[in-house]
Order: C-alpha cells, then structure tokens, then sequence
C-alpha cells in the first residue's frame, strides 16, 4: 500500500474522481496555475485541462455561487477555499442556497457540490486565518459535514464526498497537511459517512475527537498508557452524521469521557458531544464529561499566545486525569 502525504490523499481522490466522472471539476483561487496554496491540485491543470481546473477571480460568494449552480444543473465541482476563514464572504451562497435547495425545491432539484480547503490553526497566521468554524455549518440543516485526521480517511472521504448528491463541507486542519500514512490505491476505495474509527482499544476512558486532534488524543493516550492509564480513542471523521452509536458503546464501556476539537469551546461541537453523551449514557458515567477546546479569544499572532490558545497535548493529559481522579 502506497505511503504518502494528506494533501497528497486529496489530490489522488480528485483526480481518480475526475476520471471517473466526466461532471466531476474544480474550481477556486489559484487552484490551477499555482497549483493551490497547500499544493493540493499540483499537476490537475495540466492534466485535466482549465475547463476542469477553473482559476476564479478573488471572490468567495462567486466560487460558492459557481458551484452552486453548477451542481444544480447536473455537474459535480468541488470548490476549494483558500481558507474556511475566507468562506465567511459566502454565507448566504452557503446557507440560504446549497444547503437549502433540495429542501425548498421539494427534492427536485439536487446539489450534489464539495466546499474543500484548509481550517483550523496554521502557524502564526493570526485570527482572520485561523479558524474552523465547523459547528457553524454543522448547525445548517442540509449540510454534510467531514473533518478527515488521516491520510487514508482525506482520499476515502473525499470520494465519498464527491459521489454524494447533498452539498458537503470539507475541513482540511492545517497541520495534517504534512502527515503521512499508507492510503489505498484502490479507485473505488471509500470511506463511508456517519462511521466513526476506533482507532485505540481500551478501558479506563474514552477520548473522543476529529480531524487534528484525534492525532493529539492519540499521542495523549501513549503518555498516559506509560502511567497505566488505558484510553480508547474514537476518531468520529464525520461530525454531520454523527456516528453515535459508536461513542456511546465505547463510553459506556469505559464510564467516562473527554472530547476535544480545535475550535473554541463555547458553543461548539463538544458541547454537542458533551450532552449527546449525558442524553445516552447518563446513567453509565461515573464522572462527568471534560471538553477540550481553543481559547475563546480571537487567534494572537505571537507565538508564545498562539500556544497558549490552542489546546494540546498536555490538556488532554490533564483532563483525563481530573476525570479520572
């Protein structure tokens, strides 16, 4: 099986997609002539062509309208942002229109349309370029929302996206971009909605996240295990389905829990998690549920702020050892 990076993943999805599909093409800023910001389409232009690989004007309510519409009419674009902080500028094409036209066309228009790009914290980028924002969308009904924490999971669930007939928000976190893992090269190899991972067995708590902080709460449960502390983390790759079948068994296996995301805490998708769990396994918690989340202040710019506003490992760590105790 072929190792490679995450942004690699992606690109091998879009580009096995595209030559499935002859409906499937991208567009946004600079995706063609300078191959994306994080490299992501590097190569698509000149294999594919600019009338697959569409360079568009400075304008995220014209990429998201685009796409939009060109969904509407039977194609299949996957739009890339420069940035998901840059998608503010299309709310309204976002919220008022993809996520809505099924519903208020009563199903006979479908908008089967991908919004993909970097999110989360990218290194001293401030607080205009460093947000995530997906409890944003994961509140809009009529979205489906991914946040893929490995290679394998970036390519399985990109195709995935691709061939759904619904409009899916895709968050790439910044800092999985260089991770390398073995992918599939398989080009009908998928990574189904609404199933989350297991990716570590075990029994004293559970450790639920996505996206890059299911790599923190893997690297927290190997500091614990060397105090013999036995954590099972659960990687839920989708939070719009929410596989919650597969959090709550583990829960109630381990009767306790600690979720985390990178987003800020207040009013955020681990308070939905937090209380999905009470609603589920209140009866099988023997402590109540710790959230990891950013700060909620806007992103500094300093480094040494920009640290102490992003939850890490050490939180994790710390958390579980007040649940614990």
């Amino acid at each position: 099986m072929p190792v490679m990076r995450y942004q690699e993943a992606l690109r091998l999805a879009m580009t096995e997609e595209m030559e499935r599909d002859e409906s499937v093409f991208i567009l946004g800023e600079e995706v063609g002539q300078y191959q994306g910001t994080y490299r992501v389409t590097e190569g698509m232009l000149q294999r594919f062509g600019p009338r697959r690989v569409v360079d568009t004007p400075i304008s995220e309510i014209g990429i998201a309208g685009m796409a939009t519409g060109a969904a509407m009419v039977g194609l299949r674009p996957v739009a890339e942002f420069m940035t998901w902080s840059f998608a503010l500028e299309a709310m309204d094409q976002l919220v008022n229109h993809a996520a809505k036209i099924t519903y208020m066309s009563g199903g006979r228009i479908q908008c089967p349309v991908v919004f993909r790009g970097p999110a989360g914290v990218g290194g001293q980028l401030s607080a205009q370029h460093s947000q995530s924002l997906e409890s944003w969308y994961a509140h809009t009904p009529g979205f489906k929302v991914v946040m893929p924490a490995t290679p394998a999971d970036a390519k399985g669930l990109l195709k995935t996206a691709i061939r759904d007939p619904n409009p899916v928000i895709f968050m790439e976190n910044t800092g999985l971009y260089p991770q390398r893992g073995e992918v599939p090269d398989d080009p009908e190899f998928t990574v189904p909605f609404g199933q989350a991972a297991v990716r570590r067995e075990g029994r004293d708590i559970t450790l639920a996240a996505y996206s890059f902080m299911t790599v923190l709460c893997l690297r927290a449960a190997e500091a614990l295990e060397r105090d013999g502390i036995d954590c099972e983390v659960i990687d839920l790759r989708t939070v719009v389905p929410l596989d919650m079948e597969t959090l709550a068994a583990s829960v109630r296996k381990t009767h306790r829990a600690v979720v985390a995301q990178q987003e800020w805490k207040n009013v955020s998708m681990v308070s939905e998690l937090a209380a999905r769990i009470y609603e589920s396994c209140f009866d099988d918690l023997d402590a109540p549920v710790e959230r990891i989340g950013g700060a909620d202040v806007p992103m500094p710019y300093a480094k040494n702020l920009e640290r102490a506003a992003i939850p890490s490992e050490a939180d994790i760590v710390a958390a579980v050892r007040r649940v614990l105790s």
